[in-house]
């Protein structure tokens, strides 16, 4: 029998899954990690490559131990991670320095770049897809300009997920759906824009080789073999951003298809034409798919996921006894809690994502609104509720801006990752939406699309087109109450004029924003 294995790592944890070559997982394991902010250096998130890379080895053995398979029959991996982090190497490939997805110190970097090359922003968001928000052109000229000792040892440049592969074979390399991210990318080409870095007085000779998602990159070295028991056969495969390769895990891999990926962050996504141009207003950023032929319109929605957990932590210790005692998971005891309670969950709303404004990326204060003194209405099942709904309201608005640039039509989305796992918060995303929810049985499609990608490397599928059109079942399908659809209509309408109100006060400096972009 042979197997695959994906290996995602993302936001909040590290992951090691094996599938079967029909799509069956057979074993996981995960561990959670955190990035922590750098000392002195605020809105840092520092990528700790020991303590991961510990972590990461241990979840490969874990799975492996877990499926009771021998190694061998792993034919294939790859991995997938979170976009946006950085991973920088000297000459002998060792980690310099690295930072996860949200990032945000070079702040004054973003400033100095607008304000030193006039319209660049927009120049390099026309052919990348990308603002500076969340880009490594700001990162790197932190880092030239605040630990030069550093910056002047870089000799490579990938992402997370390809740390991980470069751990594993040895070979350094990108793929266009992570890279892309990065905004030093051209769209079209699907390669490196090294200009870009050129211009802005950046290296330019650091761009590892770029290959396309499914590509073989390497075996597994012996010394990473005897570390995770992996076999020195196994062929190392080139992955792709998790957005990217969720989407295949979903089945989304044609035009015109609109998935949500409701993990630690929400990403709404909506496939297009490679050659279809970025909005002239900068607010939806455009993505390389893993799919050649194919970008990606994407909004995201911050700490949907997250949020409910800080909310499960904070809050809820009582129901997390309850829980165990009925062995069943918190998460699906507070859904039950929630479902009495009344769509509008009373009139609460949740201060906390904003909806997509890549151009000008920031969130108000985090909050909850309109509470109410009466412990009947007001308790933890209506603001779990009333999160829930939210992360749907959000995720609408963003795909309204996604439609309007994109002019499509659709009355179907598809639902997955850890979110769609809840009964309750699928039947609001489709009343919010007014569509169809559909949810694979896979729920984990990033984790299945990286093992798509394996598959394609070892020869077991000829494409993810097709490898995704063979694996992907669906479980379980929501239809829309209308009646619900027109309250939640209305709220939408109403949450947008107040987060408008509410930014106004981090504007006065009188609260403190969830998060900025650099240069805000």
């Amino acid at each position: 029998m042979k197997y695959l294995m994906a290996i995602d790592a993302g936001t909040g944890s590290i992951r090691a899954v094996i599938f079967d070559t029909k799509g069956n997982q057979i074993s996981v394991s995960q561990k959670e990690w955190i990035h922590l902010e750098e000392k002195n250096i605020p809105n840092s998130m520092n990528f700790d490559f020991k303590n991961n890379w510990i972590l990461t080895k241990n979840c490969i053995k874990e799975s492996i131990k877990k499926a009771k398979l021998d190694p061998k029959d792993i034919v294939a991996l790859s991995a997938t991670s979170m976009r946006e982090g950085i991973v920088l190497y000297d000459k002998n490939k060792k980690e310099l320095w690295g930072v996860a997805n949200v990032d945000a110190r070079a702040s004054q970097q973003v400033k100095q770049l607008k304000k030193e090359y006039k319209n660049i922003e927009k120049e390099f968001y026309n052919i990348s897809g990308q603002t500076f928000a969340l880009g490594a052109i700001p990162r790197l000229l932190w880092l030239k300009q605040n630990n030069p000792k550093i910056y002047n040892q870089v000799k490579y440049i990938s992402m997370i997920g390809d740390w991980i592969l470069a751990k594993l074979s040895g070979t350094i390399a990108v793929d266009p759906s992570n890279a892309g991210t990065t905004g030093i990318f051209n769209l079209q080409k699907r390669t490196w824009q090294k200009d870009m870095a050129l211009k802005v007085g950046l290296k330019d000779d650091i761009f590892t080789p770029v290959f396309e998602t499914g590509t073989i990159i390497g075996r597994v070295s012996q010394k990473s073999a005897k570390e995770t028991t992996l076999s020195t056969t196994t062929k190392v495969v080139s992955g792709g951003g998790d957005v990217q390769l969720g989407s295949a895990g979903l089945g989304i891999v044609s035009t015109n298809q609109v998935a949500i990926l409701g993990g630690s962050f929400w990403q709404q996504i909506v496939n297009i034409p490679k050659g279809t141009k970025p909005p002239k207003n900068m607010n939806i950023r455009i993505n390389p798919h893993v799919i050649p032929n194919l970008s990606q319109a994407e909004g995201i929605t911050f700490f949907s996921g997250l949020i409910l957990r800080w909310f499960r932590d904070a809050f809820c210790d009582i129901e997390k006894l309850e829980a165990k005692k009925q062995n069943i998971d918190v998460y699906t005891l507070l859904e039950q809690k929630a479902s009495k309670i009344p769509v509008g969950s009373y009139g609460i709303i949740p201060i906390f994502s904003d909806s997509m404004k890549y151009s000008k990326w920031y969130h108000a204060s985090p909050s909850f609104l309109n509470l109410n003194i009466d412990p009947t209405i007001c308790n933890k099942a209506s603001m779990f509720r009333s999160l829930q709904e939210n992360a749907c309201i959000v995720s609408s608005i963003n795909l309204d801006k996604i439609k309007k640039f994109t002019n499509i039509k659709y009355d179907t989305i598809v639902f997955a990752s850890g979110a769609s796992k809840g009964k309750l918060w699928c039947q609001i995303l489709a009343d919010v939406t007014n569509c169809t929810i559909k949810v694979p049985k896979v729920t984990e499609a990033t984790a299945l699309g990286a093992a798509m990608s394996a598959g394609v490397g070892a020869g077991i599928y000829k494409d993810l087109k097709s490898a995704s059109k063979k694996l992907v079942q669906w479980d379980k399908t929501y239809i829309p109450n209308k009646q619900n659809h027109k309250i939640y209509k209305s709220i939408k309408q109403k949450w947008k004029k107040i987060y408008k109100q509410q930014l106004k006060l981090v504007d006065k400096n009188l609260l403190t924003s969830m998060w900025k972009a650099p240069g805000i």
